[in-house]
């Protein structure tokens, strides 16, 4: 009697098909999750721009309407950002540039809305809260601006 050796065609066809399988639930999973860490890089950008605009309103009691009323330079970009800007109200708008179809020409927006405090009308007071909008999807956006709506 022969002693067997090796795996049989019927054992190694089982072992792709489920390596195919395992495949094609995780490449897509990757894939948005490389979209989101890409779309993270614009909340970290736009960090330094929501401490201008917060200390913008805490010490002239109104929003600045531009990155220069803020204090912050004309142009922030990134290497997925084409743009942060700050608008009308304090809104900061990032512009995302990518080559990634999911992201490209999407937009994030962070309104700011206070609490009021007592104060004198020269200096603003109370806290400022951000919300998050935009058109960039919401499974992509970071966890601390997705909604829950899915």
């Amino acid at each position: 009697m022969q002693k067997q050796q090796g795996f049989t065609l019927i054992e190694l066809m089982i072992v792709v098909a489920i390596i195919g399988i395992l495949a094609a639930i995780a490449i897509p999973q990757y894939q948005n999750y490389t979209t989101r860490a890409k779309a993270s890089e614009g909340l970290t950008l736009a960090s330094s721009a929501k401490t201008a605009v917060a200390e913008t309103y805490q010490t002239d009691g109104a929003y600045p309407t531009s990155n220069a009323e803020a204090g912050l330079p004309g142009t922030i970009s990134g290497e997925y950002v084409s743009s942060v800007v700050v608008g009308n109200g304090g809104v900061i708008t990032v512009t995302f540039n990518s080559t990634d179809s999911a992201l490209n020409g999407k937009t994030l927006t962070l309104t700011p809305s206070t609490t009021t405090g007592s104060g004198s009308a020269a200096t603003a007071t109370g806290s400022i809260s951000w919300v998050c909008d935009g058109t960039l999807d919401n499974q992509y956006k970071p966890a601390n601006c997705r909604s829950s709506a899915t």
